[in-house]
C-alpha cells in the first residue's frame, strides 16, 4: 500500500491543550511533505480558525472545515471547491427545538454564516470557545432572526450528559438522510447538511483533486466526527484518547496528542 496523501484532524490530533502544534509533530509533517506526500487538514473548525494550522504545516491543498461543509483553497485565492449549507426550513426547526423549555437555558447555540460566528448571547461556554478559536462571536439575540442557511450549527454545554441526550433526541427526530449530526468533543453537538462528513470531503481531495484511490490515503483523527474519514482511508489512525468505538474501526491506534501521536503514526507508516 503506497500512501500518497496524509489527512489530519486538528483538535485532539495535532493540537492539544496548548492549542498549538508541538515541534515534534511539525517536524514529522515537514518530513512527509519533503518526501512528496501532500498533507491536508480536515477539521470541524470554521475556516478562519483553521487557517493558521493549514499555514503552519504549509499545506498546498484545499482546507476541509466545518466537518466538510466547506472546502476552500487558501493557496488559490480562497477558491471555494464545495459549500454545502443546511436548508433554511430544517435550520429553523432546529432553532425552535433549541429554544424549547427543556433546552433554552442549557445550551449555547452557535450559527455559522459566511465564515462568521453568530450567537444568541455571550455565555461562559461561548466565551471559552471564542478564546480557543481566536474568533469573534456576534451576539444577535434570537438566531431565528437570521433569515439564511448556516454552514453549520453547533450547540455547546459543559454538561456532557445533556449533549449526549440532545444528540439522541435529534437523531430520533431526523434520519441520517435528513441531517448530519456528530460530536467532535463531548461538550459539542454539531449539525450539518446530510451530504456533509469528513469522509466524503477527503474522498473529494483524494479522488477529484489528486486522482488517488482510498488505499493511497492515510487519515488521523480522534473523535466521532472523524469516523467517516478513518473508514474511507486505506490507513485510518485513531488517537490514543479517542472513544473506544472510534479506536475499534481504526487500523492502528497512536499515542495521545500530548504524546505527539501524529509524529509516532508518521514514523510507523510513512518513514
Amino acid at each position: 500500500m503506497t500512501i500518497k496523501l496524509l489527512v489530519l484532524d486538528v483538535d485532539g490530533t495535532i493540537a492539544g491543550t496548548s492549542n498549538q502544534i508541538r515541534e515534534p509533530v511539525k517536524a514529522a509533517i515537514r518530513r512527509v511533505a519533503a518526501n512528496g506526500v501532500p498533507v491536508a487538514i480536515a477539521t470541524g473548525r470554521m475556516y478562519r480558525s483553521a487557517l493558521r494550522f493549514h499555514r503552519e504545516i504549509e499545506s498546498l491543498l484545499p482546507l476541509i472545515c466545518y466537518q466538510g461543509a466547506l472546502i476552500k483553497d487558501p493557496t488559490n485565492g480562497d477558491r471555494i471547491h464545495r459549500h454545502t449549507p443546511l436548508c433554511p426550513n430544517l435550520t429553523r426547526e432546529l432553532l425552535d427545538f433549541f429554544e424549547s423549555p427543556e433546552w433554552r437555558d442549557r445550551l449555547s447555540v452557535h450559527f455559522y454564516i459566511d465564515d462568521r460566528l453568530y450567537v444568541r448571547d455571550l455565555t461562559p461556554d461561548t466565551r471559552a470557545y471564542v478564546e480557543r478559536s481566536k474568533m469573534e462571536a456576534i451576539a444577535v439575540g434570537d438566531l431565528r432572526s437570521l433569515a439564511t442557511a448556516p454552514t453549520k450549527v453547533l450547540a455547546l454545554s459543559h454538561d456532557t450528559t445533556a449533549i449526549a441526550s440532545l444528540l439522541h433526541q435529534i437523531r430520533q427526530r431526523y434520519t441520517r438522510q435528513q441531517l448530519y449530526t456528530t460530536t467532535s468533543v463531548a461538550t459539542f453537538f454539531e449539525a450539518a447538511h446530510p451530504d456533509v462528513n469528513k469522509g466524503d470531503a477527503v474522498r473529494y481531495i483524494a479522488e477529484a483533486c489528486l486522482g488517488l484511490r482510498p488505499e493511497n490515503v492515510m487519515a488521523v483523527g480522534d473523535n466521532w466526527n472523524d469516523l467517516e474519514m478513518l473508514k474511507y482511508a486505506g490507513i485510518g489512525v485513531a488517537m490514543g484518547d479517542a472513544p473506544d468505538e472510534v479506536k475499534a474501526i481504526a487500523d492502528w491506534v497512536a499515542p495521545t496528542v500530548e504524546a505527539d501521536g501524529v509524529a509516532v503514526a508518521i514514523e510507523q507508516f510513512l518513514s
